[in-house]
């Protein structure tokens, strides 16, 4: 699979065949593009290294913020001012932090620091980046879990240059930069040096070493003039009004096609911390190449988790892609923290559970259920730490932790590790953490008024009592878990009777269709309160937009009433956005998996593509891309239920390793799937040889399962809904209602 992953796909602004029929309809808020970024990459790992433009918001490329609509254009051309290290990954709201340590190969004088040389020939795979500036010096760049290779061919030169800038980071957009507060760098011997600042609170120390001829030397520089026979710089307090940028060179002679290696290691706990990383690293593997290779093997055996058969070469490479993309973030760096003394699980660029918690953390709780445990255990901490189980948890300093887009969203994580069984974890600890974190913030609110403002953190604050609720009966606390269930049961106050829909509030990058339609436990309750099956069903054909023409989508500096005209549609955003990536599957609680697979089939098919326009809107962290794999693999996970909705796969053949054993999933009847023919439904389902009346499985029984086949063909078979969890009791295992 590995062979078929594509970097850039989401690096430009969305470029997917028109859409037709029910995709027509949808309309799109966010902006236009993947907001991806080719750079080298480990498997979750503390470090990337990319090709710095300056452009928003991973650094590369080159476009401008924005907010709705088309991104406009920063830059007329592809460029670089250098290569930095540590990015975000397909999120849309990162305004200046990360884009550090940024590295120039060069070969004039300093006073060129800054300039963007234009980018040519580049490539992008798993670990790997290269490309060359219109200065003729080919760059490649390489990572591992903490620390990066650079790799850099010049021409002939008598002084070439490996230029190193601590002081810099941050994007080139309006109020982008970010300074320093304090820093210190020193040489410490003719090829080696290290550094340490203060980006946003967080103390980032690199050690770094040079492989090159004796010739070469290293010195200091300051406001871009070298500073001979000196050896350290240090600053106790930097001001954004008086900052000079400074840093460290390397710089020799070269001879044409000559190549120099540069090593990097990194730490969040000081320079010996970052030295000892490197030169781990450096026994593990002593040059480019082999770090090259290490890292390949890393993200073959990542990728290797899922392999699927059959799929044409476009669908393979969005597939690969994909997988690709959910397994960039978090950065896992243990022993780390630089907010705290303790050593420990430390994750950083949690960008956010409001964007991953639905689709990309199920998927890493099933393929990496070890890792899933280090995560949780992480989120423990910082809850212990910092008082709340994090919306969104970044390399940086500050109070900002995206509060303003839900509340209580780890808990599904949680509660689902438990129901998996996942060892590791100790879960009378995640009890009393979850429970004080339901305390806090909006949850205050809802247990001293019974509702909350924006409403929808009261259905985020009902799921998290359910989940929390069976966390506690895990443990065997069903006193506790009856007094959960008893706030659990308060989602109803969101709504309004009358239209069936959210009450009137406030919403968060949607309007309140978008936020009517999740996977609430109780969906029997949810539908009641619709008004019936009959209604239900009317309200989520509007939603889709069912027989509706279609709709004009945001352009370049769309007016704001053209963004109201378009909310006002109150129509499903086309995994534009994340608030309901869920809500196709409401279909299958009203038993219309007939309808579920028409939009589902509609959203794969149309929504993506491949080439650097190949999503429909920010990855977020891998959520989207998550989202396509579930969709891709015919099954849909509903966090902090344990429940796998199920639909017809794109692939023919399906294996993946849940865990420490291998899940095959096989389809009958399979035809690849077209965007222009109508398509298949499920006729039956068996789970190792069972036959099972049901479009649904618990969690469990698919990790524990053997074999799933799926049957295929023009009807869908008839057969139990899923579960609807009037408290945290497990459901039935054969549902009632048929």
């Amino acid at each position: 699979m590995i062979d078929h992953v594509d970097p850039f796909i989401g690096t430009e602004a969305t470029d997917v065949p028109d859409r037709d029929g029910v995709a027509a309809a949808w309309w799109w808020p966010k902006p236009q593009i993947g907001n991806t970024h080719p750079g080298a990459t480990h498997p979750f790992g503390m470090v990337s290294a990319l090709a710095h433009s300056g452009a928003y918001p991973t650094g590369y490329g080159v476009y401008d913020i924005s907010t709705e609509g088309r991104p406009p254009a920063l830059f007329d051309r592809l460029g670089a001012s250098g290569f930095t290290h540590f990015h975000q990954s397909g999120t849309g709201a990162i305004r200046k932090y990360y884009g550090y340590q940024r590295v120039t190969p060069m070969l004039g004088p300093l006073d060129d620091l800054g300039r963007r040389w234009s980018l040519r020939d580049e490539s992008a795979s798993p670990g790997h980046y290269a490309a060359t500036l219109d200065s003729g010096i080919r760059a490649e760049l390489t990572v591992g879990p903490r620390g990066a290779v650079h790799r850099y061919t010049f021409p002939a030169c008598d002084d070439a240059r490996i230029v190193i800038d601590p002081s810099f980071g941050g994007l080139e957009i309006m109020h982008g930069r970010t300074v320093p507060t304090s820093a210190r760098l020193a040489v410490v011997d003719p090829s080696t040096a290290w550094s340490e600042v203060v980006m946003e609170g967080v103390p980032l120390a690199s050690w770094m070493m040079l492989d090159a001829p004796t010739s070469w030397r290293t010195m200091l520089w300051y406001d871009r003039r070298m500073m001979v026979g000196g050896s350290r710089l240090e600053f106790e307090s930097i001001r954004h009004t008086t900052i000079r940028p400074f840093g460290i060179v390397f710089r020799g002679p070269t001879r044409a096609g000559q190549s120099i290696e540069l090593h990097l290691g990194f730490s969040l706990r000081g320079t010996e911390q970052a030295r000892a990383t490197l030169l781990a690293a450096r026994d593990a593997a002593s040059d480019f190449d082999q770090t090259r290779r290490s890292t390949r093997q890393a993200w073959r055996d990542e990728l290797g988790t899922i392999r699927v058969d059959g799929g044409s070469g476009e669908r393979r490479t969005m597939f690969a892609t994909a997988r690709y993309h959910s397994s960039i973030k978090p950065c896992f760096a243990s022993d780390e923290s630089p907010f705290w003394p303790q050593r420990g699980p430390f994750v950083f660029d949690i960008s956010t559970m409001w964007d991953i918690y639905k689709t990309q953390l199920p998927l890493l709780a099933l393929t990496a259920p070890t890792r899933a445990a280090e995560l949780a255990n992480a989120l423990l901490t910082i809850c212990e730490m910092e008082g709340n189980l994090p919306i969104g948890y970044r390399m940086a300093r500050g109070a900002d932790r995206f509060a303003r887009q839900g509340s209580a969203l780890a808990h599904t994580f949680f509660s689902d590790l438990a129901d998996l069984g996942v060892s590791g974890i100790d879960w009378d600890w995640a009890l009393v953490q979850m429970h004080h974190d339901l305390r806090r913030g909006h949850g205050e609110d809802l247990l001293e008024r019974g509702t909350t403002e924006p409403i929808t953190h009261l259905l985020d604050l009902s799921a998290g009592y359910h989940s929390t609720a069976r966390v506690a009966r895990h443990v065997g606390d069903d006193r506790l878990a009856d007094q959960f269930d008893t706030m659990a049961s308060w989602w109803p106050r969101a709504f309004d009777p009358a239209s069936g829909l959210l009450a009137d509030s406030t919403f968060y990058e949607g309007s309140r269709a978008n936020y009517s339609f999740r996977l609430m436990p109780d969906m029997d309750g949810r539908i009641r309160l619709a008004g019936g099956e009959r209604r239900m069903l009317d309200l989520l054909d509007r939603f889709f937009g069912v027989d509706a023409p279609p709709v004009k989508q945001l352009g370049l500096d769309p007016t704001p009433e053209a963004v109201a005209a378009g909310y006002a549609l109150g129509r499903f955003e086309g995994l534009n956005n994340e608030p309901d990536m869920e809500a196709p599957w409401s279909y299958h609680y009203l038993g219309r998996t007939d309808r579920t697979t028409e939009i589902v089939h509609a959203a794969r098919e149309q929504m993506f593509g491949i080439g650097r326009g190949g999503l429909p809107g920010n990855d977020d962290s891998g959520g989207l891309s998550a989202w396509y794999v579930w969709a891709s693999l015919g099954l849909f996970p509903v966090a902090g239920q344990s429940t796998v909705l199920l639909t017809p796969p794109a692939f023919e053949r399906v294996e993946i390793q849940t865990g420490d054993r291998p899940l095959e999933i096989a389809t009958s009847g399979f035809v690849e799937p077209d965007r222009d023919a109508p398509p298949l439904h499920i006729t039956g389902v068996e789970v190792d040889g069972r036959r099972i009346d049901r479009h649904w499985l618990s969690m469990r029984e698919l990790v524990r399962a053997d074999r799933l086949v799926l049957h295929l063909g023009a009807e869908p078979m008839r057969g139990g809904r899923p579960p609807s969890f009037t408290s945290s009791r497990p459901a039935p295992s054969t549902p009632s209602r048929s």
